[in-house]
């Protein structure tokens, strides 16, 4: 039985600038491009505003947002309207494929797994975070609702695996603390990002929560900024030259 997320956020909003707030961080894009190893073909499903795709090998994007695929730079291939659950390829035409935290917005990620299986020759990455590792980051003592939220979104690392049904290697990140891509754990060591509307617009969870709710999340983190809890209790992270959390990057040889 595939396992069909709860919440599917409408990336076709005219409100978010995506690609101002998640561009890939070369630290992390690094890391990606070596799990590739030699592959020369590479299929990004989900592929946004083209982070994390190689310039040295033949990209193939697909997206099915048409404001992400306006977002794409233009030294970027034009991403296919098309689903993860339906890929346009046929069997076996693909170095390697990736899925760059992205599968939580698929609307049947385990189908969209094996189709990623069926058309790739030889690596499946797959960068998400772990569903079980989000109480690692502070902002679970602030942000509750969007915690959960998230919990529920991202698919378990062991279902990820089961349905790629082969050797897998799951690695944790190193998010850097001027990291570039603006998911929740990149700003462990800078909190004041959160309370910009725009970070939280290239957030997707906080899009599931209206302005008083999103109010209600950021008062206590508001308070201990401004009276220095915040720094008393997590104030080295400000310093700290990395962070592992909940980010997992995913390698299937098939």
């Amino acid at each position: 039985m595939t396992d069909k997320r709860p919440f599917v956020f409408d990336y076709n909003r005219d409100d978010i600038r995506y690609s101002h707030h998640r561009r890939a961080d070369p630290r992390i894009a690094a890391l990606v491009h070596s799990a590739l190893g030699p592959a020369r073909s590479v299929l990004n499903v989900g592929a946004g505003a083209g982070s994390y795709e190689p310039d040295d090998r033949y990209v193939l994007a697909i997206e099915p947002s048409m404001t992400m695929r306006s977002q794409r730079g233009t030294h970027l291939a034009p991403a296919i309207n098309a689903v993860a659950e339906s890929l346009p390829f046929d069997d076996k035409t693909i170095d390697a494929s990736m899925a760059m935290v992205t599968t939580h917005h698929w609307t049947d990620p385990q189908k969209g797994l094996l189709e990623m299986k069926r058309v790739t020759r030889h690596r499946v990455l797959i960068l998400t975070f772990d569903p079980d590792a989000l109480d690692r980051f502070w902002n679970i003592d602030y942000f509750p609702r969007v915690v959960a939220t998230e919990r529920k979104r991202y698919l378990p690392i062991d279902k990820i695996i089961a349905s790629l049904d082969s050797p897998c290697e799951v690695q944790p990140i190193p998010i850097p603390l001027d990291c570039t891509d603006g998911f929740q754990e990149a700003f462990y060591g800078r909190p004041e990002a959160f309370l910009d509307p725009q970070v939280r617009r290239a957030q997707s969870a906080w899009g599931f929560l209206d302005e008083t709710q999103q109010a209600a999340e950021l008062r206590q983190l508001t308070a201990d900024l401004a009276s220095g809890a915040w720094d008393r209790k997590h104030g080295q992270l400000r310093t700290q030259p990395s962070f592992i959390g909940a980010l997992r990057l995913i390698v299937a040889t098939l």
